[in-house]
């Protein structure tokens, strides 16, 4: 009877320790599931006394090159932040600019109104009011940081506003402009010094190779820089089987030969601030027919409208700047940085065979105005007859 009574007391044993277990392991999950809705709601934190989380700021952020060198008048972006693997975002800020004497620098951070698109352009916009209703006018300073690290000066800056490097091309100190620049996260903070903004003056178009970058003067001849009777040109992109009227041989565009030269300048009489127009100049300044470049696809030449044309030139209405951004469409270069424009003729050649003629310029206008770029034979007109 006392063994029977003992071997009951420990199955009622056995049976109370399953059920403490039991009670024990519902408890355990009710404090898992309580921990981890702690966490959901941030509460972990509280009831487990847990440090803040910090973000990563490397010591080894850095940029491939401190040194600026925008031209004023266009939108510029530079700069190759390396983050390092730091916890991103980062904030950035512009900090300590001065001269190299030590004056402070303010001309830079002037606000002005500059565009900034609201939409996406894709080169398909059918009038010029499609194009301005998908960018609108912001103020902004004319320098600054942006969030990804890059810096930007914007194309409302110009020679008036912000004085560019000396004409004479000298490089001294305090002529230069010195900024430091603050980079943090809940990580820390570093303050990388230094940088150097060395603007050019205006040029406001491309190629520029007919103006001197430091004077924005004429510029000189490259086979002969120091005659002042000489000078350089912007050349045709395109030259091709285009064959003199007189000489019968190729036209060429070169430091040797110039048979072909391009003007890109404002258009003086006329009215507006959206024009573009193509010309084109025999030797003594008198205009051809653009008709006769009878291959020239007009209506798709530039992303421009309301085409007109003349005896003397075609007219495009157009926004500026020309390209409106870095994209490639069937209107630019195939790096999108540039508008291409090939104008083309054909006659009859020996034996009967068609000879197709064509020049052309890859090109970029950045002010806003009434422009003409013009296509000088500056030795001898086109042959436009029949072999």
């Amino acid at each position: 009877m006392v063994n029977k009574r003992k071997d009951m007391e420990n199955r009622q044993g056995d049976k109370s320790a399953v059920a403490t277990r039991k009670v024990g392991n519902r408890w355990g999950t009710a404090i898992g599931l309580a921990c981890v809705v702690a966490v959901a709601l941030g509460g972990c934190k509280k009831l487990y006394d847990l440090p803040e989380a910090k973000e990563y700021l490397s010591p080894n952020i850095n940029y491939q090159n401190k040194t600026l060198e925008p031209v004023l008048g266009r939108t510029s972006l530079m700069g190759s932040f390396n983050s390092d693997n730091s916890t991103l975002p980062l904030q950035f800020e512009i900090v300590n600019a001065r001269y190299g004497d030590g004056r402070p620098v303010t001309d830079i951070f002037q606000v002005r109104p500059t565009y900034v698109w609201t939409a996406a352009y894709d080169g398909k916009e059918t009038s010029l009011e499609e194009i301005e209703a998908k960018r609108k006018l912001e103020d902004r300073p004319m320098f600054e940081v942006r969030e990804s690290g890059q810096f930007i000066m914007w194309a409302s800056s110009n020679d008036d506003l912000i004085e560019p490097r000396p004409s004479d091309s000298s490089d001294l100190v305090q002529d230069i402009r010195f900024f430091d620049l603050k980079v943090s996260n809940t990580g820390g903070e570093m303050l990388l010094t230094d940088f150097r903004l060395i603007p050019w003056r205006e040029r406001p178009y491309s190629p520029s190779t007919d103006i001197n970058p430091y004077t924005g003067g004429v510029a000189p001849d490259p086979t002969d820089v120091r005659n002042p009777n000489k000078r350089d040109y912007i050349r045709p992109s395109i030259l091709s089987n285009v064959i003199g009227a007189e000489s019968n041989r190729p036209m060429q565009s070169n430091d040797q030969i110039k048979d072909v030269v391009v003007y890109i300048r404002p258009v003086a009489d006329a009215a507006g601030t959206h024009t573009l127009r193509f010309a084109f100049h025999g030797p003594d300044g008198t205009p051809i027919n653009p008709g006769l470049f009878n291959e020239t696809r007009w209506e798709t030449l530039v992303h421009g409208f309301n085409m007109q044309i003349t005896n003397e030139y075609v007219q495009y209405d157009v926004a500026y700047p020309i390209p409106l951004v870095a994209l490639n469409t069937q209107y630019t270069s195939n790096n999108g940085t540039n508008a291409r424009v090939e104008f083309s003729y054909s006659r009859r050649g020996f034996s009967g065979n068609t000879s197709v003629g064509a020049f052309g310029l890859d090109f970029a206008i950045y002010r806003p105005g009434s422009w003409e770029v013009v296509f000088h034979f500056r030795n001898e007109l086109p042959k436009f007859e029949d072999e």
